[in-house]
């Protein structure tokens, strides 16, 4: 039995998982969480007593952290949630290409080109307006559970 040969099947992608898990009651304010397949970030928590027959619950608020929209959740405070890996990267502008897409200078000298530009309309319109003036833009790239966007803005001064 111990000779033959264990053949596993795997579905999953090699490499660190998308998310870590955390007990409810330890998640705070300001901090990340999963709700509904989105990663989130925690806007209020409140946490009822425990019941005669239960548990106490945590019920979380919380804004998506790509779209924007408000989530909402209710979990058993002894009970585990996902929490997302989030990264925040910067990278230099180089470009805006017509359709959308932004080139992106990286730390190691090459360019990240798949990214769009933000869907916020202010940071849009900031990122387009410094370009078009010829500044120094450095973005801020928030990267969690395989997707990425702009999420802020910094000017270094003229080119």
């Amino acid at each position: 039995m111990s000779d033959d040969e264990h053949h596993f099947e795997s579905k999953a992608d090699a490499g660190a998982s998308k998310t870590y898990p955390q007990q409810a009651g330890t998640i705070r304010k300001n901090g990340f969480i999963v709700i509904k397949g989105r990663p989130c970030k925690v806007v209020e928590v409140s946490t009822s007593k425990t019941g005669k027959h239960g548990h106490a619950k945590c019920h979380f608020v919380a804004i998506d952290i790509f779209n924007g929209k408000k989530l909402e959740d209710i979990v058993p405070s002894s009970h585990n949630c996902d929490v997302p890996h989030v990264n925040r990267s910067e990278y230099q502008l180089i470009d805006i290409s017509e359709d959308g897409f932004v080139s992106l200078l990286t730390d190691s000298g090459g360019t990240k080109d798949d990214l769009r530009l933000p869907t916020d309309e202010n940071l849009l319109n900031q990122i387009k307006s410094g370009f078009a003036e010829g500044k120094d833009l450095v973005v801020t790239v928030q990267s969690s559970m395989g997707e990425e966007q702009i999420c802020a803005l910094k000017d270094i001064g003229p080119k």
